[in-house]
């Protein structure tokens, strides 16, 4: 079965209109969770990267078993107010106002190569705001890596726009 298959697919979610991608049910299954992780590793395999940079919360769920298949090191991006260590935010825009994305200062030393890693790419503004955390504290982007895209939204082409190397395991139409 395709990666696809197995996301479940919630109309008017969280509001009317948006068809919401629920990776919840790619998970659920063992054969899913397995194609979808070894798609991103054998994507990045032998990549120069360093660390995975993941978004929370479902990117956590995509980026610490790819972090763990690449031997690499983890770094959690979190909501504003979840980091216990002192930190460093970015403001992104949502469809219904902003938001702030935290990261801890220590967790990138300079030069480190870092890949990006979410469940799902819309609009790109998370990764957009998440890749200036990153570059704050010396960290290159080496790309980013989503296990969704709605390419209507056009996060994907506003990332590659901007310079950056994007990859997605699967891609539905509709918003």
């Amino acid at each position: 079965m395709s990666i696809a298959s197995y996301i479940r697919t919630i109309p008017d979610y969280p509001h009317p209109g948006i068809l919401f991608r629920d990776i919840t049910t790619l998970f659920l299954n063992p054969h899913g969770l397995r194609q979808a992780i070894d798609a991103l590793a054998a994507h990045y395999a032998g990549a120069p990267v360093d660390k995975i940079a993941a978004i929370e919360a479902r990117g956590f769920l995509v980026g610490a078993p790819l972090a763990y298949l690449l031997n690499v090191g983890f770094i959690p991006l979190r909501k504003k107010g979840k980091l216990p260590a002192d930190t460093i935010e970015e403001e992104y825009q949502l469809e219904y106002g902003k938001s702030l994305i935290e990261m801890h200062k220590d967790a990138i030393t300079p030069g480190e190569r870092i890949l990006l890693v979410d469940d799902l790419l819309a609009t790109g503004g998370t990764a957009e705001a998440a890749m200036r955390l990153i570059a704050r504290c010396g960290g290159l982007v080496h790309g980013a890596a989503f296990l969704v895209d709605l390419p209507e939204l056009g996060g994907a082409a506003a990332l590659r726009k901007a310079g950056h190397d994007v990859f997605t395991v699967c891609e539905f139409e509709g918003k």
